[in-house]
């Protein structure tokens, strides 16, 4: 089951899709989310975030600035400045 991802900044929706993994830098370090993943509230550190899609591709974004949210299997990531690499 995937994971429902949706990456905005301050200003705009940068991303949004389904994940089978997701890793982002927080304040605590790198951390790892997939479906199932126990509910979790994190700040973003600067760094990049790799979201895995279902059919293998990836997509990279920066991020800084801001959070990133799990409930269930939807995942919010809030950032100040945010941007897709590629």
């Amino acid at each position: 089951m995937p994971v429902n991802v949706s990456l905005v900044s301050a200003d705009a929706e940068v991303w949004s899709g389904e994940a089978t993994l997701v890793i982002a830098k927080t304040v605590e370090g790198e951390i790892g989310l997939m479906a199932g993943h126990e509910p979790i509230l994190a700040i973003l550190a600067q760094g990049q975030v790799r979201i895995t899609q279902p059919d293998g591709s990836k997509v990279l974004a920066n991020a800084q600035d801001g959070f990133l949210s799990m409930e269930g299997d939807v995942l919010t990531i809030v950032a100040g400045n945010a941007a897709l690499v590629a």
